[in-house]
């Protein structure tokens, strides 16, 4: 059983939602991670989604474009996030790690190489929200190789053609977009959420879990109500950049949302 498997079985005896902070690579200083993700795992992380920059990310928002172009600017490529998923997997991170990353800097890496490299260094899944499930034969035939997961995603527009054909390719876990657009923090999450998520849950097992638009402890409880997991990036990001103290703000940013998503128990 992978790590990803194992995390949301265990969040599910638990009864309860699985915490997935998003945080980019490289930001806000190029080895940040090595410290911010064991911080978060401590403050009460199940899983951790690492962004990989780059020039084009057209599913992102202002936040995580602003941060990804910082990280580039740092000198983030996407050899170096392999190195620091090594980093952390040698410093006793033991939690799922998922990149997050555009398929341009893989392309240029060479699939086979690519998903290689992502087994040896420890990552567990990997998300490319530019590559549709149609298109996405090499990349995942080239990480199931590995053990390494491909994460799709699926929208509120999605119809139930493609429910059905995500739901028959996906490994790991589902990705469900909750809103139309790009990622960033929202005041209200979409009234139709549950509907959507009741709707994805009809045509697989798998986890369900939920990102874009959650930004506050009282959203992350009300999605771990409906969802297997929680995603939240822009808001933590924001709490990093705008504090003199990156990592205890982090930290005290995911305690607030782990004990929003652990309980209650979900029905």
């Amino acid at each position: 059983m992978n790590r990803i498997t194992a995390t949301f079985d265990r969040v599910r005896r638990e009864g309860r939602a699985a915490l997935m902070p998003f945080i980019t690579m490289g930001y806000p200083e190029l080895e940040s991670a090595l410290d911010l993700v064991p911080a978060l795992v401590e403050a009460g992380a199940d899983l951790i989604e690492l962004g990989v920059p780059f020039s084009d990310p057209l599913a992102d928002g202002a936040t995580i474009q602003a941060t990804s172009q910082q990280a580039l600017e740092n000198g983030m490529t996407l050899a170096r996030c392999l190195e620091q998923v090594a980093a952390l997997r040698a410093r006793g991170v033991e939690v799922p790690l998922i990149l997050m990353g555009y398929y341009n800097p893989i392309l240029q890496m060479g699939v086979a190489r690519f998903a290689e490299e992502a087994a040896r260094a420890g990552a567990d899944g990997v998300i490319v929200p530019d590559l549709p499930p149609e298109e996405a034969d090499e990349l995942r035939a080239a990480l199931q190789a590995q053990g390494v997961a491909l994460i799709f995603l699926l929208a509120p527009t999605s119809d139930d053609a493609r429910v059905c054909l995500v739901a028959e390719r996906a490994q790991g876990f589902i990705y469900l977009v909750s809103l139309t657009g790009v990622t960033g923090a929202r005041d209200q999450l979409p009234p139709d959420l549950a509907d959507f998520v009741a709707r994805v849950r009809r045509a697989t097992d798998l986890p369900l879990a939920v990102g874009f638009g959650i930004s506050r402890p009282e959203q992350a409880a009300m999605v771990a109500q409906i969802a297997d997991g929680v995603i939240v990036g822009s808001a933590l990001l924001r709490t990093i950049g705008a504090a003199d103290d990156a990592i205890a703000a982090a930290q005290a940013f995911v305690r607030q949302l782990r004990e929003a998503v652990g309980t209650p128990a979900r029905s």
